[in-house]
């Protein structure tokens, strides 16, 4: 299980917000590419990074991409605003190895199974749910789409594995939902990396003691900001589960 560093940006900031509502934000720094070197630094080799300007429709943070792409030499995903072809073909550009979708997989699935063929296994399934229905446009709509339904749908356009959130438990800090998560992968078969409520090592510890099924990591960034979780520490201790 690899334990994987997030980075939030709005104007090229690093942010977290509580349950993805935009009023709550909270900065954590300027440099983006500095934190990235740091995660890189403390064994990361794996990396999230969220546009959410992209993702609301706002502007982009294409530059800040591109600086912690400089830094980072692991594995990057990005989401936030990867709707049409153009914008997968500039965050390849720019050396993005995974490309997390999540509106464009709700509303076009079909031109999403165009992006596929034509990039191939690059593609995660970003699945963010509230009360299991899935949230789209920076998580302010919905979807009428169930989560469970949405991961069957990632499987059958050739993800390659799905990033799971609970938007209700997004920044709080209070523990992730193991038990949606599970269900996310038992319905898709794929794996699924679980994201959001993470606020402690003992969390972490939880999930090391009972493994989930189907989970293959787990995304936290509020946590390390604040001190309540160790990089260090927790690639350690999640490492060990195969």
């Amino acid at each position: 299980m690899i334990a994987i560093p997030a980075i939030d940006l709005i104007d090229g900031h690093c942010v977290r917000l509580t349950e993805g509502v935009f009023d709550t934000v909270k900065v954590y720094g300027d440099n983006p590419a500095s934190v990235a070197r740091g995660f890189a630094e403390a064994g990361a080799e794996r990396l999230h990074v969220v546009d959410l300007d992209a993702a609301r429709g706002s502007g982009d943070n294409r530059d800040s991409i591109r600086a912690i792409r400089k830094v980072f030499p692991g594995v990057m995903d990005v989401g936030g605003g990867v709707r049409s072809l153009e914008n997968a073909r500039t965050l390849r550009d720019i050396g993005v190895d995974l490309l997390v979708v999540g509106t464009a997989l709700a509303r076009n699935s079909e031109e999403v199974a165009a992006w596929v063929a034509e990039f191939g296994p690059v593609f995660v399934a970003g699945i963010d749910a509230r009360d299991g229905e899935v949230k789209v446009s920076g998580w302010e709509a919905g979807s009428s789409i169930r989560a469970a339904d949405l991961a069957i749908r990632a499987c059958d356009l050739g993800m390659v594995e799905i990033i799971y959130t609970d938007i209700s438990r997004d920044g709080t800090l209070s523990g992730p939902n193991v038990p949606e998560t599970v269900a996310v992968a038992a319905a898709s078969g794929l794996p699924v990396i679980i994201s959001g409520g993470v606020g402690s090592m003992t969390h972490l510890e939880s999930l090391v003691s009972d493994p989930p099924a189907g989970v293959s990591g787990v995304i936290f960034g509020k946590a390390l900001y604040e001190g309540r979780v160790i990089l260090k520490e927790a690639i350690i201790l999640l490492g060990a589960v195969e």
